[in-house]
């Protein structure tokens, strides 16, 4: 078997692996949406090498997942934290699974995304660093990746809850 090969089986196998963390999440939502009587449907994914799953209103006018979502996601983050212990549990590995409700997560992507490209441009104008208001460790995720994207260099400082983003060039 040739290294193309090989690579092939590995990536079908993470690929397996990570369709099984997305049935097992969802095994435990739905059983979260019994007791918390909300109705919703599962999405399962992959992407960016982890499993992804979304919760998404039967009906597009009921508006009553929003309350998994939280203030600025909270609840929506314990809920991905228990989801991945879950999943964790019943695999013996530890999960990244990443979870979106109602499509939260894919609008404060954008949102992220559109911050970052303004920082960006003021690192670029100015040419000293830029300091983001603190965020949690998805919302640095993102940022991180809008800024190598667009050629400047970014760490995390802080400490949680006020661990941030800074932007410098590169």
């Amino acid at each position: 078997m040739g290294t193309s090969e090989t690579s092939t089986v590995q990536d079908g196998d993470l690929v397996t692996r990570l369709e099984e963390e997305g049935e097992i999440a969802a095994d435990y939502l739905e059983e979260f949406l019994d007791i918390a009587d909300l109705d919703g449907d599962i999405d399962i994914d992959v992407e960016h090498g982890r499993a992804a799953v979304e919760i998404v209103a039967e009906d597009v006018a009921d508006d009553s997942l929003r309350r998994l979502v939280g203030a600025d996601g909270e609840v929506l983050d314990a809920l991905q934290e228990l989801t991945r212990l879950a999943v964790q549990t019943k695999t013996g590995e530890r999960s990244r699974l990443m979870l979106d409700i109602a499509g939260y997560r894919a609008e404060r992507r954008t949102a992220l995304v559109e911050v970052a490209r303004v920082a960006i441009e003021r690192v670029k104008a100015e040419g000293g660093p830029v300091t983001l208001d603190p965020m949690n460790p998805f919302e640095r995720k993102v940022v991180h990746d809008a800024v190598a994207e667009a050629g400047l260099v970014s760490d995390s400082e802080g400490v949680e809850p006020e661990r941030r983003v800074v932007i410098r060039p590169a």
